[in-house]
C-alpha cells in the first residue's frame, strides 16, 4: 500500500490536502502530520499579546472583552487567564481547590490543558490578547465552517491565549533538579453576537508531559493525567442551593492525552474544534463533525478499517472500491474517550460495538454507529482512528433517519470481531426548507407511504389517531379555493397552489399588498383614568414588496391616544404576518393563515404598567382581506398632549413550537414634550401566537427561531381626526442575520426596488433583479394591474354561480335561490320551502334556483299574500328596484345624495334598462339583465351611446387601459372614483389615448402604447400640451429630479401625490428648476443642479421671491439653525415635515430670528444665539409675545422653593395646578413661607427653611394656626406616621410629592388619623395604629364613610408577605434593583407561594419546586420549552423541622458567627485558622431569611435581623436557648445590625425605608438616628470604646461610608471617592481605624476616622457581603465563593477559606468569645 505524508503549511493549504487524501483513499492511505509551531495563530509581543505573571498560581488582570460572549447559555463579558492551562470567566479561587480535581469545576473554564503548571524562574511564558484582526477573525471563520458545514458564523472577535514552554511543578529535592520536559498549546475562542467556538491547538513537538504531581502526594508516586474540555461551574437555584452544571471531557486518562497531537476532530491532528456557546439554547458542546489520519511511519504489516469521525458524516461510503477484510483484526481500546454527558460512554472491550455509543435522550434520533475502535494497524503500533463522543448535534430544520443496523454478533461468537460491512450512508430528510429537490404534490390524491404504527403525532392542540382520520374526501371543503388537499397516513393537509402562500386553509396570491380590517374594543386606564374603547375601527395596510405595514386605528379618544402612541405592537402583528422574506425564511401568514390567536403582555418601566392585548385572526372576507379583532385592557402611563415618541429599529427572536410562535423583548422609547423635554422609557413585551397546525405531512416544520428586523418605526396621534397611526418597516430572516450584509444589499432584500406594488422582486446576481407582477396581475412588474379573471373566462367557478372580480383574484357566489353545498364549491339548490315562504292559504313549489307560490282553488293573489276576494295583486319588488331603493334611502338617511353616485334606472317592469347612463360623469353604457355592464359598450359624455337592443357582438377581452381605468375607478370602498385619483383615457380600441391629463392637477402629458409617460411631455395646467402625435425622439433616461418627482408622487399606500408633500420642478430636461416652492407651504427657494437648497435663499409666502439666475455668491456653510430647521422637515419616514412639529425659524443669515413661535400650539418664546429658550418669556398663544430685544436683566436662579411651586404648577396638561395637589408658598425672595397651607384641605403647618414640616405645628382646617416664629420646644423624635408622611413627600427625584400619591395624615402627636382619605381619588378608610388598612371599610368618594372608632367584624383579608415575596425583595435589592438575565429572583404567585416553575431570570434554565420552594428532583431542564410543573404536584416526604433552638460549639474560646439563610452557623477558630472539622449549625430557623448579625459578649447573646419576619431577635448561645423575638413592627427591610456592648444598646439598618435606628437591648427605647441623605444603608458597626457609628451607604450613584456618635449628633463623611459597592464594614482595633470590603472595586481598603491614612489591604477580592477583625486577620463572607475566607493584614494575601457543605450565599459575619475582647466594638 502507498503512503503520503501531507504537512500543511498554511491554513488554506489544510483543505486542498484533504481533499486530496479524499481522492486518494481508493487506492493508498493517506497519513497527515500533526500541525507545526509556525501553524498556530501568531503569539508574542509582536502580536500585541499581555504577558502574564511568572508563578505556580498567577491569574490575569481581568480581561475585559470588547462585546461579550456566550458560554453554554451564559453572557460573559471579561475573561482571566491562569497559568494552570485555564480560561475562566470569572476570577479563579486558589490552584488547591481545582488543581487536583477532575471535571466539572464550580467556575466556568476553557482548559486546553489543566495541570499543575509552573512557569518560575523563566520556564515559559504565557501569552494572551483579543484582537478584531481581520487576517486572525478570517482564519477562525475558515475553521470553524470546515468543522460545522451548516453554521452561520461570522466572528467578531477572538481571544487567543499561548502558553509556550511551560513546564510542570516539581517539588525541588537535593538529588534532581528541575525536569526540560516543557509543553506548548494554545486555545483560541471565537465568538460573535449568537455564538462562540473554540479551537484547542497542540504542535507536533507541543505536549513533553501529560499530568502532574500533585503538591499533597505524600511521597507517593502518582501523577494525575491533565484535563481537557468545558466546565459550565456551578449554577445558583433557589438563591440558597447550588448545582453542577453541564460540562464536557476531551480526555480521561493519560493515553488519551497523549494522543491530543496525534488526532484531532477536524481532520487536521492536533486541532481541536467545539461549539461552545449559543445566545438562545445550549445544553452541552458540540464537537466538530469532521475526521482525520495520523502520521505514523509505516514498520510492518498493512491492515487498515476506516471509520468517521461521527456517525452523520459517513465520508468513506462513497467509495464502493473500498472493503477492506477486518476479520482477523484485535480490539484494543487504547485511546478511551468520555464526553462530559455520561449518557455518551464508549462500548467495553470485546464487546459488541454496534451499540457502543448511542444517545441515551428518548428525544435524540437512533443513530446506530460503528466500532469506534478500528485502527490503524503497522506491526506493532496501533493507533485509533476516531476520538469524539458519538452523538448527533444538527442545526434546527434537518432530522436524520437511521441507516440499516449492522449485523450483529452470531451467539457463540462474542470473542469474534463481526465483519466489517460497508455502512449505509444516513439518509438526510430536509424537513425545512422544503423546496428544493421536493416531489411535486398531487391535488387530491397524493398519499404518503407512512408506518402507522411509527406515527404518532401530537401538536399540543389536536390529537390525530388513525380511528378518526379525517381525508380530503370529507373535509376539502376546509381546505382554500386556492389550494388542493392531500392525504397522509394520519389525516389531510392544504396546500397552497403555485402563486398562493399561507397555511393551505388560508391563501393569499403571492407578491399583492394585503389590507386588515377589523374592530378594537376594550378598557385603557391611562393615570388613574379609565377609558372606553367601543369598537373602533382598525385598518392595515401592508406592502408586501418591501415589508411596510401601515395601521390605523379611527376614532380613539384623545387621552388614550397619546398614551397608546409606544403601543407600536399594535401593528406588529401584521408586520410579522406580512414581512419582506430575507434567505431560509418565511413570514407568520405561512404558518397562521387567517385564524389565530395572538396574546401579549406589556409591562412599562419604571411605572409598572401592565397593558393585555389580545388579537384574534377571525378569516378572510368577501374581498380578500383579512379580519383581527382586538381587545387591550389594562393600564398606560400618561403622555403629555402634543407629545413625539421615537422608536429605535430592533431585532426579536421569535421561538416556533407546533401551533405556537412566542418572543419576549424589552423596548426603549423616547419621549418629547413641551412640558418634560426628551425622556426616555421602556417596556417588555412578552407574547405568543397560537394557531393551527397540520402535522400529518412533514413538511410542516419550520426553523425553530427566527428574528424580525424592525428598520423603522413611526407613531403618531393626530389631534384632530383622532387616529392613531403606526407605520413599520419589517424583515424576517434566520437569527443572526445583518439585513445589511453584503449578501443581502440586493434591492429585493433592502426594500429599495421600483417592483409595482403589487408585484413581487426577485433577486438575480448581484444588484440585479426582477420584478414580476403578482398572482393575479397582469404587467411588466413595474406597472401592474389586476386580471379580471370574470370577463376572461379564468374562474374556477361552477355551474349555477357567478363570479365576482377582487383584486388580485375572484371569488364565486351562488346565483340568487343557490348555495354552496358541502365541499364549499358547487352551488346547489336552496329548497325555499322549507322555510314556508307562502301564505298559509298558498302551497309552495321548489324549483332550481327559484320557488313559486300559488293561492290554493278558491283563493286569489301572488301566492304571498290570498284572499277570497278576487282584485289586484301587488308585485314584489325587483332586483333593480331593490338596488335603486337601496341607494335612495341610503341618501334619505344622510339628508343628501353621494357625490357621483350612480342610480340605475329600471322600467315599469322592475328590469334593468338596457342603456343605463351615470347622471354626474355622462358615461352611458350597455347592461344584461342582471344590471352587469357588457364589454365594449361604453360611451363617453357627448358622444351617441350603443344600441342596446342589438345582440352582442363577441366580446373582446379587455385591454391593459380599461384594465387600468376599471381597476382605478374600483378603488374606493364603494366602487367609485377616488378624488383626487388619476384616471387613464381610453380609446374606443381600448388603447390607452396618446395625450393623458389629470383631472384634478390639470398636467397633461403624452404616453407611450403601455401608458408609460414620455419624459420631456409634461405641461403644466393652464400651458398648450405636447403634440403627441409627434414622432418619439429617442427616449432619454429619467433625470434625478424626475425620479424624485415622480417618488413622491407615489409615496401613499394607493399610489398618489401625498397631501402636503413637497414635490419637485423640473424642467423640459429633467433639470431641477432654480426656484422651487412648496405647493403647500408657498415657501420658495433656490436649488443647485442637485436639488440641494442654496442657504440664505428661502422666502415666506407672500413675498418676492430671490432671482437664482443671479450668480451665486460663494456658499456659506449651514448655520446650526439651518441644519437644525432643516433637519426637523426630513423627520418623517418620507422625509416631509412633521404635523405639529417645530420648525425653527432663520433669518437670512442663517441666525436664530431673537422670537420664536410654535406654528401648531401658538406659543412663543425668546431664544439666544444658540437657539435655547430663554427663561421666562415665553408666552400663551394669543397673548403678546415678550419683546425679544430688551436686554436681560442679570435672572437669580430658582430657588428651592420656587422649583418645588412650579413643578407642583406644571403637573397638568395645561399647566395648571391638579386639584388637591399642594402648592408650596414663597416669599418675594423664593423662600419657603414659615406658615404653608394646603388649599383644598385647609391644614396648615410651619416648615424650615428647607420647606420641610415642623413636627407639632400641623393644624385642621377652621382652627387657629401655629405662630411659626415662636422658638421651636424641643423636638420629640419623629412618629412612624410622620416619618411615612413625610418619606411619601420625598419620593420624587427632587423630592417633592408624586402626584396622585396617598400622602398619610397624622394628628397633632404624629398617630395616624384613625380615617384616611387619598386626596387625589376621593377614596376613605380606617386604619389601625400602624396605618394599616382595617379591611372591608373603604368606601368611593361621594358615599357615607365608615365609621372608624367602631369596631369592624371583618375578617382581616391582609397577610403578611411570605418567604418567596421576602427572598424575592431581598434579592432584587442586593443585586442593585436590575438583576442580570442569568440572575435567579424567585419567581410567586398571586398568594405569595412559589411558582411551580422557577428560572434564572429570562434565561432556559428552570425547574420545578415544591410548595416550600425546594427543588423537585429530576425536573431541571436546559431546553427551551420550560418544564412542566404542576401547583399539585405531590410534596416531598414530611420530615419534622429541628427545633429553633441552640447547639452552642464546644470547648472553643473564638468562634466565628456567620449567617446562611435559614440558620446561623459556627466556625471556630484555632488561633487564627478556620477550624472546619468543628464547624457546626448553631440555630436552625426554618422560614427565616438571617442577614445582620452581632454579638454581645457580656451576656453570651447572639443578635440577628430576620428579612422575610422583618424582625429582630436574639437567643443565648447557651445549649436547648430559645429565639426571643424583641422587635416586630414597622421594620421593612432589617439588614446590617451592630451592638453596643458598652451602652448596652443595639443599632440597625433599614434598607427600604433607609433609615438607621437604635434601641435598647431588649427592643425598649426604639429611636430613629437618621431617614434622610440615605439610599441603600447596608453595614452598620458601633466602637464601643470611642462611641462612634460608621454605616456604609452603597447608594449607586454616590456612594458613601459615614459616621456620628451613637447618639447621632456630629454625622459626617468618611469616604466617599474610590468606592463602589461598601457591602462590608469592621473595625481595626490595633490601628484604630475603619476598613471595608468593596463589591464594587473588590478591594478591601482601611482608612482612619478622620480620612487620613487610606491604604489598600487586598486588591482583588471577588464578592464581599460582611467582615470582622481579629488578631491581625480580616474574614469575610463571598457571596462568589460561598464562604468564609481569611485574609491577612500583615501579607495581603488569602490565608484560609471555609465552604460549608450547603451551597448557599452567606450574609452577616460575627465574632463571638467567651470573654470580652480589649478594644470590642
Amino acid at each position: 500500500m502507498q503512503s503520503c505524508s501531507l504537512t500543511p503549511s498554511s491554513t488554506m493549504e489544510r483543505g486542498v490536502m484533504l481533499a486530496v487524501c479524499l481522492l486518494c483513499w481508493s487506492c493508498s492511505v493517506c497519513v497527515v502530520t500533526a500541525i507545526k509551531r509556525t501553524d498556530m495563530f501568531s503569539y508574542g509581543t509582536l502580536s500585541g499579546d499581555l504577558i502574564l505573571a511568572e508563578g505556580d498560581d498567577e491569574t490575569s488582570r481581568v480581561l475585559s472583552l470588547p462585546k461579550p460572549l456566550f458560554f453554554y447559555g451564559s453572557l460573559f463579558s471579561q475573561l482571566y487567564v491562569a497559568t494552570n492551562g485555564i480560561i475562566s470567566a470569572q476570577d479563579l479561587p486558589m490552584e488547591k481547590q481545582y488543581v487536583d480535581d477532575g471535571f466539572p469545576t464550580d467556575f466556568p473554564v476553557v482548559a486546553p490543558f489543566l495541570a499543575d503548571i509552573d512557569t518560575s524562574g523563566g520556564r515559559g511564558q504565557i501569552y494572551y490578547r483579543v484582537t478584531e484582526t481581520p487576517s486572525v477573525l478570517n482564519r477562525v471563520a475558515q475553521e470553524v465552517h470546515r468543522g460545522f458545514p451548516d453554521a452561520k458564523f461570522t466572528p467578531t472577535h477572538v481571544v487567543v491565549a499561548t502558553w509556550e514552554n511551560v513546564a510542570a511543578y516539581e517539588e525541588q529535592t537535593r538529588t534532581t533538579g528541575p525536569s526540560d520536559k516543557v509543553n506548548t498549546f494554545q486555545a483560541v475562542i471565537g465568538y460573535d453576537e449568537t455564538d462562540s467556538y473554540v479551537l484547542f491547538l497542540y504542535p507536533e513537538d507541543g505536549l513533553n508531559y501529560f499530568g502532574t504531581r500533585p503538591k499533597e502526594s505524600y511521597n507517593v508516586e502518582i501523577e494525575l493525567p491533565a484535563r481537557v474540555g468545558f466546565s459550565r461551574g456551578e449554577v445558583t437555584y433557589l438563591i440558597f442551593s447550588r448545582t453542577e452544571g453541564p460540562h464536557y471531557s476531551v480526555t480521561s486518562d493519560e493515553q488519551s492525552v497523549k494522543n491530543l497531537y496525534q488526532v484531532g476532530n477536524t481532520g487536521i491532528p492536533g486541532v481541536w474544534l467545539f461549539h461552545t456557546g449559543n445566545r438562545y439554547s445550549f445544553d452541552n458542546i458540540v464537537p466538530a463533525s469532521i475526521g482525520g489520519l495520523l502520521d505514523t511511519p509505516p514498520t510492518g504489516g498493512h491492515s487498515l478499517s476506516l471509520d468517521s469521525t461521527t456517525p452523520e458524516y459517513g465520508e468513506f461510503e462513497e467509495y464502493p472500491d473500498n472493503t477492506f477484510d477486518s476479520e482477523n483484526q484485535e480490539e484494543e481500546e487504547d485511546y478511551p474517550h468520555t464526553g462530559g454527558d455520561p449518557e455518551f460512554q464508549p462500548a467495553p472491550a470485546g464487546g459488541d460495538h454496534s451499540e457502543s455509543l448511542q444517545p441515551a435522550s428518548p428525544d435524540a434520533p437512533s443513530s446506530p454507529s460503528e466500532d469506534s475502535g478500528h485502527q490503524l494497524s503497522y506491526g506493532s503500533e496501533d493507533v485509533p482512528l476516531t476520538s469524539e463522543p458519538r452523538y448527533s448535534s444538527e442545526p434546527a430544520g434537518r432530522q436524520y433517519a437511521p441507516p440499516n443496523p449492522p449485523e450483529r454478533v452470531p451467539e457463540g461468537d462474542a470473542q469474534r470481531t463481526p465483519k466489517q460491512q460497508p455502512q449505509v450512508p444516513l439518509e438526510v430528510v430536509d424537513v425545512y426548507p422544503s423546496h428544493r429537490n421536493e416531489p411535486p404534490l398531487s391535488p387530491g390524491g397524493h398519499v404518503v407511504s407512512v408506518d402507522e404504527d411509527d406515527v404518532d403525532f401530537d401538536t399540543g392542540v389536536i390529537q390525530y389517531t388513525t380511528e378518526n382520520k379525517e381525508t380530503c374526501a370529507r373535509f376539502q371543503q376546509q381546505c382554500s379555493q386556492n389550494a388542493f388537499c392531500s392525504d397522509y397516513a394520519t389525516g389531510f393537509c392544504c396546500h397552497c397552489r403555485p402563486g398562493f402562500y399561507g397555511n393551505g386553509r388560508h391563501c393569499l396570491p403571492e407578491g399583492a399588498p394585503q389590507r386588515v380590517s377589523g374592530k378594537v374594543s376594550g378598557t385603557v386606564t391611562v393615570g388613574s383614568t379609565p377609558v372606553e374603547l367601543n369598537n373602533i375601527d382598525l385598518h392595515a395596510y401592508i406592502v408586501v414588496g418591501d415589508g411596510r405595514a401601515y395601521t390605523a386605528i379611527s376614532q380613539v379618544p384623545e387621552p388614550v391616544g397619546w398614551a397608546l402612541m409606544p403601543l407600536a405592537p399594535i401593528g406588529e402583528l401584521f408586520g410579522w404576518l406580512f414581512a419582506l422574506e430575507l434567505p431560509n425564511s418565511q413570514a407568520g401568514f405561512k404558518i397562521t393563515g387567517a385564524e389565530f390567536t395572538r396574546r401579549a403582555e406589556v409591562i412599562f418601566y419604571p411605572g409598572n404598567q401592565r397593558l393585555s392585548i389580545i388579537q384574534t385572526g377571525r378569516g378572510l372576507d368577501d374581498h380578500n382581506h383579512l379580519t383581527v379583532d382586538t381587545v387591550v385592557s389594562g393600564n398606560v402611563p400618561f403622555l403629555p398632549p402634543g407629545a413625539e415618541i421615537t422608536m429605535e429599529p430592533f431585532k426579536e427572536t421569535y421561538q416556533y413550537y407546533p401551533s405556537v410562535a412566542t418572543s419576549s423583548s424589552v423596548r426603549e422609547f423616547s419621549v418629547v414634550s413641551a412640558e418634560q423635554g426628551s425622556e426616555s422609557f421602556s417596556f417588555q413585551l412578552k407574547q405568543n401566537i397560537t394557531y393551527r397546525d397540520c402535522r400529518h405531512d412533514n413538511r410542516a416544520a419550520v426553523l425553530e427561531t427566527l428574528q424580525i428586523i424592525m428598520e423603522r418605526v413611526f407613531v403618531m396621534y393626530v389631534k384632530e381626526e383622532r387616529i392613531l397611526r403606526y407605520a413599520i418597516t419589517n424583515k424576517i430572516s434566520p437569527v443572526g442575520v445583518d439585513p445589511t450584509g453584503p449578501e443581502l444589499v440586493n434591492p429585493c432584500y433592502a426594500g429599495n426596488h421600483d417592483c409595482d406594488t403589487t408585484a413581487q422582486c426577485i433577486p438575480l446576481e448581484g444588484q440585479a433583479f426582477q420584478c414580476q407582477c403578482a398572482t393575479g396581475y397582469r404587467g411588466d412588474g413595474r406597472n401592474c394591474y389586476d386580471i379580471d379573471e370574470c370577463a376572461e373566462g379564468l374562474s374556477s367557478c361552477r355551474a349555477h354561480s357567478q363570479c365576482v372580480n377582487l383584486p388580485g383574484g375572484h371569488r364565486c357566489q351562488c346565483q340568487s335561490g343557490y348555495e354552496f353545498g358541502f365541499d364549499g364549491r358547487t352551488c346547489v339548490d336552496i329548497d325555499e320551502c322549507s322555510s314556508s315562504p307562502c301564505h298559509v292559504s298558498a302551497r309552495c313549489i321548489n324549483g332550481l334556483g327559484s320557488f313559486l307560490c300559488q293561492c290554493q282553488p278558491g283563493f286569489y293573489g301572488d301566492g304571498f299574500y290570498c284572499s277570497q276576494t278576487e282584485g289586484q295583486t301587488v308585485r314584489p319588488r325587483s332586483q333593480c328596484e331593490q338596488h335603486r331603493d337601496s341607494l335612495q334611502s341610503g341618501m334619505e338617511q344622510s339628508g343628501r345624495p353621494s357625490p357621483g353616485a350612480f342610480i340605475p334606472q329600471c322600467d315599469s317592469d322592475g328590469r334593468y334598462q338596457p342603456l343605463q347612463c351615470h347622471g354626474s360623469t355622462g358615461h352611458c353604457w350597455c347592461v344584461d339583465s342582471r344590471g352587469q355592464e357588457r364589454a365594449g359598450t361604453r360611451t363617453p359624455p357627448g358622444t351617441a351611446p350603443k344600441d342596446c337592443d342589438r345582440p352582442d357582438e363577441p366580446v373582446r377581452p379587455k385591454t391593459h387601459c380599461e384594465h387600468h381605468r376599471d381597476s382605478v375607478q374600483t378603488t374606493s370602498p364603494e366602487g367609485y372614483p377616488i378624488v383626487g385619483a388619476y384616471v387613464p383615457q381610453c380609446d374606443a380600441n381600448g388603447q390607452y389615448t396618446l395625450l393623458q391629463c389629470h383631472g384634478s392637477s390639470g398636467h397633461c402629458w403624452c404616453v407611450d402604447g403601455n401608458g408609460q409617460e414620455r419624459a420631456g411631455t409634461r405641461t403644466p395646467p393652464g400651458t398648450t400640451p405636447t403634440d403627441c402625435s409627434k414622432p418619439v425622439e429617442p427616449e432619454r433616461p429619467k433625470t434625478y429630479c424626475e425620479h424624485h418627482r415622480d417618488r413622491v408622487q407615489t409615496t401613499s399606500p394607493d399610489g398618489y401625490p401625498v397631501i402636503g408633500a413637497y414635490v419637485p420642478q423640473c424642467d423640459a430636461n429633467g433639470q431641477y428648476r432654480s426656484l422651487q416652492c412648496h405647493g403647500s407651504t408657498g415657501q420658495c427657494w433656490c436649488v443647485d443642479e442637485r436639488g440641494q437648497e442654496r442657504v440664505g435663499t428661502r422666502t415666506p409666502p407672500g413675498t418676492p421671491s430671490v432671482d437664482c439666475d443671479r450668480p451665486g455668491e460663494p456658499e456659506r456653510p449651514k448655520t446650526h439653525c439651518e441644519h437644525h430647521r432643516d433637519g426637523v422637515q426630513t423627520t418623517s419616514p418620507e422625509g416631509y415635515p412633521l404635523v405639529g412639529a417645530y420648525v425653527p425659524q432663520c433669518d437670512a443669515d442663517g441666525q436664530y430670528t431673537p422670537l420664536q413661535c410654535h406654528s401648531s400650539t401658538g406659543h412663543c418664546w425668546c431664544v439666544d444665539s444658540r437657539g435655547q429658550e430663554k427663561a421666562g418669556t415665553r408666552t400663551s398663544p394669543g397673548a403678546p409675545p415678550t419683546d425679544c430685544h430688551k436686554p436681560d436683566e442679570p435672572e437669580r436662579p430658582k430657588t428651592h422653593c420656587e422649583h418645588h411651586r412650579h413643578r407642583a404648577q406644571a403637573t397638568s396638561q395645561e399647566g395648571y395646578p391638579i386639584v388637591g395637589v399642594y402648592v408650596p408658598q414663597c416669599d418675594a425672595d423664593g423662600q419657603y413661607l414659615q406658615l404653608q397651607c394646603h388649599s383644598s384641605t385647609g391644614h396648615c403647618w410651619c416648615v424650615d427653611r428647607r420647606g420641610q414640616e415642623r413636627t407639632g405645628t400641623r393644624t385642621p382646617p377652621g382652627t387657629q394656626p401655629k405662630d411659626c416664629n415662636r422658638p421651636d420646644e424641643p423636638e420629640r423624635p419623629k412618629t412612624h406616621c410622620e416619618h411615612h408622611r413625610d418619606r411619601v413627600q420625598t419620593t420624587s427625584p427632587e423630592g417633592y410629592p408624586i402626584v396622585g400619591a396617598h400622602l398619610p395624615q397624622c394628628d397633632a402627636e404624629g398617630q395616624y388619623l384613625p380615617r384616611q382619605c387619598h386626596g387625589s381619588t376621593g377614596d376613605c378608610w380606617c386604619v389601625d395604629g400602624r396605618g394599616q388598612e382595617r379591611a372591608g371599610t373603604r368606601t368611593p368618594p361621594g358615599t357615607p364613610s365608615v365609621d372608624c372608632d367602631r369596631p369592624v367584624p371583618v375578617a382581616p383579608t391582609q397577610r403578611p408577605e411570605s418567604v418567596c415575596e421576602r427572598w424575592r425583595t431581598s434579592l432584587i435589592e442586593h443585586y442593585g434593583g436590575k438583576p442580570d438575565a442569568q440572575q435567579y429572583v424567585p419567581q410567586c404567585e398571586q398568594d405569595g407561594q412559589f411558582s411551580p416553575v422557577q428560572c434564572y431570570g429570562e434565561t432556559t434554565y428552570c425547574w420545578c419546586v415544591d410548595q416550600d420552594g425546594r427543588e423537585v428532583p429530576g425536573t431541571r431542564s436546559h431546553d427551551v420549552v420550560k418544564p412542566a410543573c404542576l401547583p399539585s404536584v405531590a410534596p416531598p416526604t414530611v420530615r419534622p423541622l429541628p427545633r429553633p433552638d441552640v447547639t452552642p460549639p464546644t470547648n472553643t474560646d473564638i468562634t466565628l458567627l456567620y449567617a446562611q439563610g435559614q440558620k446561623i452557623g459556627a466556625l471556630p477558630l484555632n488561633g487564627t485558622r478556620l477550624d472546619a472539622t468543628r464547624s457546626k449549625t448553631l440555630l436552625t430557623l426554618h422560614g427565616s431569611i438571617v442577614v445582620g448579625i452581632a454579638y454581645d459578649c457580656k451576656e453570651n447573646q447572639v443578635y440577628w435581623t430576620d428579612l422575610s419576619a422583618r424582625t429582630i431577635n436574639r437567643a443565648s448561645m447557651a445549649t436547648g436557648a430559645e429565639p426571643e423575638i424583641l422587635i416586630n413592627t414597622n421594620l421593612v427591610s432589617p439588614e446590617g445590625l451592630a451592638v453596643d456592648v458598652k451602652r448596652r444598646l443595639m443599632f440597625w439598618v433599614d434598607s427600604n425605608p433607609d433609615m438607621i435606628e437604635s434601641a435598647n437591648l431588649d427592643g425598649s427605647g426604639r429611636r430613629t438616628l437618621f431617614d434622610t441623605d440615605l439610599v441603600n444603608p447596608r453595614a452598620i458597626i458601633v466602637v464601643s470604646s470611642t462611641g462612634t457609628l460608621y454605616w456604609t451607604d452603597w447608594n449607586r450613584e454616590a456612594p458613601k461610608i459615614e459616621s456620628s456618635s451613637v447618639d447621632g449628633q456630629n454625622r459626617r463623611v468618611v469616604v466617599s471617592e474610590g468606592i463602589g459597592l461598601p457591602n462590608a464594614l469592621t473595625y481595626d482595633s490595633s490601628s484604630r481605624q475603619v476598613c471595608w470590603a468593596d463589591a464594587g472595586t473588590k478591594r478591601l481598603e482601611c482608612v482612619s476616622p478622620d480620612g487620613s491614612g487610606r491604604r489598600v489591604v487586598h486588591p482583588s477580592l471577588n464578592y464581599p457581603f460582611s467582615m470582622v477583625y481579629y488578631r491581625n486577620h480580616f474574614y469575610y463572607t463571598d457571596w462568589r465563593r460561598d464562604g468564609v475566607i481569611a485574609v491577612s493584614k500583615d501579607s495581603s494575601q488569602i490565608t484560609d477559606e471555609y465552604l460549608p457543605d450547603q451551597r448557599s450565599h452567606l450574609y452577616g459575619i460575627a465574632i463571638a468569645t467567651t470573654h470580652c475582647l480589649s478594644g470590642s466594638h
